[in-house]
């Protein structure tokens, strides 16, 4: 299933020649580098994604 593994950089379900296939991978480091994280969960044609970030008040 290629959604288990849907933030592997260069992974993309397009035809070749179409995308980088970094867009996720990209997110997921952006929001761990604080100490975030991204999860998601998966269920037929749905796909939730939670970000949770600690910001200091």
């Amino acid at each position: 299933m290629i959604w288990l593994r849907i933030f592997e950089p260069f992974l993309t379900a397009k035809p070749g020649g179409e995308g980088s296939g970094l867009r996720l991978d990209i997110v997921k480091k952006i929001v761990e580098k604080p100490s975030g994280k991204i999860e998601v969960t998966s269920v037929l044609g749905q796909r939730t994604f939670i970000v949770s970030i600690s910001i200091a008040v």
